[in-house]
């Protein structure tokens, strides 16, 4: 067992209940049947192919802005700039399908699937997990971007604490291997570095690109690749976080803020 597993505990739960859009923090979330954080991703902007409106694809989804009731069964959803803030329940979807449909010019429908969700992965469908170490490290790479927006562009499930950064390289193993850690009560199974898309090198309030981040980023990531990290598992450096899926057997379990971490 790694000795960071007596240091490491949750320190930040973030669920994404339309995907692309404003993330929640919350204190503790049910792991639903389809082994993902209940809330995450459960939502999903489609064009009239059923394609997702998303970052990757449109920089107009950095405009919209969002907050969601305690219930995060209403959303109040706005332009960055307008002052109007219109409020929509996700029960009656048809009028947030009709302003999501006048925002981005184009036939807009809600998707939903509270069991599974729209993950971005589906073996490895679980959250994401990242250290707080790791996130303050990419921050001195970028001095202009706040640890707050690196949050925002990464957009990772499940932040530990600790003072080492890349400590959750640990949760992923060989090549084909699922590597078995619990957090709490729940167990996950870690797969891998999970490689990021365009989103992360744009501004999440404005769009604009940081010229040069993905070059950067992987320059500096295989630099500071550290020695548990297994260099096989990098067909590129840019990757950042680990992807994760949960059993079947954990449905219904909790994971908390303050949960520890335990490595096999």
């Amino acid at each position: 067992m790694s000795s960071l597993s007596n240091t490491s505990r949750v320190a930040r739960i973030d669920v994404f209940p339309i995907k692309s859009l404003t993330g929640v923090s919350v204190d503790e979330a049910r792991i639903t049947e389809g082994g993902i954080l209940e809330h995450d991703r459960v939502w999903a902007m489609v064009d009239a192919e059923g394609a997702y409106l998303n970052g990757k694809r449109t920089p107009r989804v950095h405009d919209l802005r969002c907050h969601y009731e305690p219930s995060l069964k209403e959303v109040t959803l706005w332009e960055e700039g307008d002052s109007r803030r219109p409020q929509f329940s996700l029960e009656d979807r048809a009028p947030l399908e009709r302003w999501l449909s006048d925002f981005f010019e184009m036939p807009v429908t809600l998707e939903h699937d509270p069991r599974g969700g729209f993950p971005d992965d589906d073996e490895a469908s679980g959250p994401t997990v990242v250290s707080e170490a790791s996130l303050r490290e990419v921050q001195s790479w970028y001095p202009q971007i706040s640890l707050a927006g690196l949050r925002r562009r990464f957009r990772s499930n499940i932040e530990l604490e600790g003072d080492v950064a890349f400590s959750e390289d640990r949760l992923f193993g060989a090549p084909g291997e699922r590597k078995p850690f619990q957090l709490g009560e729940v167990a996950l199974l870690g797969h891998n570095p999970c490689q990021r898309c365009v989103v992360p090198t744009r501004d999440p309030d404005t769009g604009e690109v940081t010229r040069g981040f993905q070059k950067s980023f992987a320059q500096q990531r295989e630099r500071r690749l550290p020695p548990w990290s297994d260099s096989r598992r990098f067909n590129h450096y840019y990757r950042f976080a680990v992807n994760t899926s949960i059993p079947a057997v954990e449905v219904g379990k909790r994971l908390r803020i303050g949960d520890a971490l335990i490595e096999s």
